[in-house]
């Protein structure tokens, strides 16, 4: 399973500060962190970046990959700030993914970025109506998404399908939803669709220990259905996901199969 390292976000104040200042120790720390713990990429989420947008996700992009040699997740709904990224994007490390597009006319021009620079792109399945009801709602915009994909050149194998996670304490009916999508997500096309889930968002708003556990257990059933990929902190999940493999049977046990 891909882990796309979730700790370069805007939001956090640290990272904000080194954004701001353009510092770049506390943004390579970081990403080194998450590399070393297991990530195969690394989100750089700027937020909406009105204002100096571009040249900010340049720096992100570039002072990341001059840390770590993986590609990066350019995680903002400012459309030119993306392109910016996918231009210094260096594509040796792997291929850029951009989140993301999504049931909003807003969105679709992200579409026709992903099909000019040959990147991958996450397809979330929400629009302008609001929040998805259930697992065949969410469906069904994913079947939209994929046609629109196809429609603006790019191949549904670079397509990441998400479900949009909620979070438990004040959405906990659709924990079970976002499960069910991401099982019904693959049987929309052959072979099956790749999938994506924001997975700290199931533990948002509840208490700092009680996180890591919602996260873990969450994460097992998602793997179980099929997940693809996740967006988070790659500290402990790596571990998760390597042992569901092994219980699965998906990788031969090996006394040392943490450390692979």
């Amino acid at each position: 399973m891909l882990i796309i390292g979730e700790k370069l976000s805007i939001i956090a104040k640290r990272v904000r500060e080194a954004m701001m200042k353009k510092d770049k120790g506390p943004i390579q720390e970081i990403a080194k962190t998450q590399w070393q713990q297991g990530a195969g990429m690394i989100d750089a989420n700027i937020g909406p970046a009105e204002d100096g947008g571009e040249d900010l996700m340049q720096w992100m992009v570039t002072t990341i990959q001059e840390a770590v040699p993986l590609p990066v997740c350019l995680d903002t709904t400012n459309y030119q700030a993306v392109e910016a990224g996918l231009k210094v994007h260096n594509n040796e490390w792997g291929r850029p993914l951009i989140n993301s597009t999504s049931n909003d006319p807003e969105r679709f021009p992200m579409l026709e970025l992903a099909a000019k620079h040959n990147s991958q792109i996450i397809g979330l399945t929400v629009g302008k109506g609001g929040l998805p009801a259930d697992a065949e709602e969410r469906a069904g915009i994913a079947a939209e998404i994929m046609g629109r994909a196809m429609e603006y050149g790019v191949p549904l194998e670079d397509i990441y399908l998400d479900p949009l996670v909620l979070q438990v304490a004040t959405s906990q009916d659709h924990a079970l939803k976002v499960i069910k999508a991401v099982r019904m997500f693959q049987e929309l096309n052959d072979p099956p669709m790749k999938t994506v889930v924001g997975l700290s968002n199931i533990s948002n708003g509840c208490p700092k220990h009680i996180r890591p556990i919602l996260d873990k257990y969450y994460l097992t059933l998602l793997i179980y259905e099929g997940l693809t990929a996740a967006i988070a902190d790659a500290h402990g999940v790596a571990e998760t996901a390597k042992t569901i493999d092994i219980i699965m049977g998906k990788t031969l046990y090996a006394h040392s199969y943490l450390e692979m």
